[in-house]
């Protein structure tokens, strides 16, 4: 599923997209571990439903801060990022990790996206940043552990 967060004009529309994004991550991570039979998987994706929400408190600190109410909960792409894994969930490990994955695409675009904008306030970058980095790191590791599963699978 291509994204659409990233590209509002209005900062703290932006800001609740990346929020509403991030609740909708914390949704499919927790499908994906209520359905990954390997437990060092599950151990790793509960590590990063913890990034996910730490961002929404950032976030949402943040569009506070800004005198503006933050969402407070997933939107509708929860049933598409949620759904995803629940099928995938049908077929194994690998598939919900290669659904999940997707989502994270999705939430790296959406933070470059985020970062690249000119009228940021620098706190408000460095937070913008650090979830960044986050998001790239759950891509790197899923993406890996993709690969040991495929090796795995076609020795």
């Amino acid at each position: 599923m291509a994204t659409m967060v990233g590209t509002q004009k209005d900062l703290v529309s932006l800001l609740n997209q990346l929020l509403e994004l991030d609740y909708d991550a914390i949704e499919a991570y927790k499908a994906a571990i209520a359905r990954l039979k390997d437990t060092s998987d599950r151990a790793q994706l509960a590590s990063f439903m913890h990034d996910h929400e730490r961002h929404v408190r950032e976030l949402g600190d943040a569009i506070v801060g800004m005198g503006s109410r933050p969402s407070n909960g997933p939107d509708v792409k929860q049933v598409l990022t949620k759904g995803k894994v629940v099928l995938s969930a049908l077929i194994g490990d690998r598939l919900i990790l290669m659904a999940m994955k997707t989502n994270e695409n999705d939430t790296n675009t959406a933070y470059e996206r985020a970062v690249n904008r000119t009228d940021l306030p620098q706190d408000l970058r460095a937070v913008l940043e650090r979830n960044l980095t986050d998001e790239r790191r759950h891509r790197a590791w899923i993406a890996q552990r993709i690969e040991v599963l495929n090796a795995a699978a076609h020795p």
